[in-house]
């Protein structure tokens, strides 16, 4: 057990790092708020305090949720802060989820299999004319649905559901590195608004148009990730670029099969996220696939693990060959031999480049 002082010293430690950096970070403030909203951030993991930190500093109103047994939570609510960044004073922390009733928009970022038993929660709590936002990647692995899918097969239908998809690391955000991201929905109204609300000189944000491949391929990239921690842990960090190119084609068609727009890949919700998932040290979906090739432990949450359960169920259904992700597949489920894999994709039969 970790004594509470020393939390706080590791706590501060972290902080201090980016100290110098507060100068850069408060400039994410300047383009001026045309609408404060009410915004209800629910997951106080990495991500989710982000956020609640990037709305708070851009002038919304923010809550931040998390479970009572929640250690993340926990850490929150003694120091005001976790490895990663320090909240402000204006953001309100709390564990009571019916908070999420005086708010406009909520914002949803936490485990993708755990979405399910979410909104169900939120069925029954009545929550009524939100914009839901989701903030995480990933496939539903027994339904094979798209998260959006879950959130609107439960959720009252007076409810509005967008997705905030593409790269960017905690780490970098918080030390005033910008990038640029996507939202996508059904809902053109609540693209717009928001992409308007929501953008600033530290996130800049596109309209997406294309939820299926959005969707599918913000999740899928993770397994790519996956991927390449696996040739890196092998030494063989040069066939990454075959992996990005392989990979992008292979997720394509899947998107396509599934009633999206393959050129969807391309964009920021795969391709363009590739950078943080395929070399940032920062990613858990690289780290996690090092690891195996290394055999050595991993605890953190690497979503991929999950979605290529549920993108090898949607192929096959489908009928669309999936390779990379079948060996990945193979690999964690199966202890298959990551070089013997290799060589399985080595030895497949010869064909064009942009078969389709």
């Amino acid at each position: 057990m970790v004594h509470r002082s020393f939390q706080k010293i590791k706590c501060f430690s972290v902080f201090s790092n980016y100290v110098i950096l507060i100068p850069i970070i408060e400039e994410a403030r300047m383009n001026p708020i045309k609408r404060k909203k009410n915004i209800f951030v629910i997951g106080c993991g990495r991500w989710g305090t982000f956020i609640a930190w990037y709305l708070d500093h851009i002038g919304h109103k923010v809550s931040l949720y998390g479970r009572k047994s929640s250690a993340n939570m926990n850490q929150l609510m003694t120091y005001r802060c976790n490895d990663y960044l320090r909240l402000t004073d204006s953001i309100k922390l709390t564990t009571d989820i019916s908070g999420i009733m005086l708010s406009d928009i909520v914002i949803v970022s936490v485990g993708s299999q755990a979405l399910r038993g979410l909104m169900t929660q939120l069925k029954e709590l009545g929550v009524k004319d939100k914009t839901f936002v989701l903030c995480m990647k990933g496939i539903e692995i027994e339904t094979k649905k798209r998260l959006s899918e879950v959130a609107s097969e439960l959720l009252d239908k007076s409810n509005r559901i967008a997705v905030w998809l593409g790269p960017g690391h905690v780490q970098e955000f918080y030390r005033g590195v910008p990038n640029c991201m996507v939202i996508d929905s059904l809902s053109p109204e609540t693209k717009d608004e928001l992409v308007e609300i929501f953008s600033s000189e530290l996130i800049r944000f596109y309209y997406g148009n294309d939820l299926i491949g959005n969707e599918i391929g913000g999740a899928a990239k993770n397994v790519i990730g996956i991927a390449a921690g696996l040739l890196e842990g092998r030494d063989l960090s040069s066939l990454k670029g075959a992996l990005m190119s392989r990979g992008t084609r292979e997720i394509g068609r899947l998107i396509t099969a599934m009633g999206g727009n393959e050129q969807t890949v391309y964009g920021l919700c795969h391709l363009g996220d590739y950078e943080a998932t395929l070399f940032s040290p920062h990613s858990h979906n690289l780290a996690y696939g090092k690891s195996i090739a290394l055999g050595t432990p991993y605890n953190k949450l690497a979503e991929g693990y999950y979605t290529v359960e549920a993108l090898c169920r949607m192929g096959d259904e489908s009928d669309v060959d999936l390779p990379i992700c079948r060996a990945v597949h193979n690999i964690i489920y199966k202890n298959m031999d990551p070089m013997e894999e290799m060589k399985t994709l080595f030895e497949r039969s010869l064909k064009d480049e942009f078969w389709t």
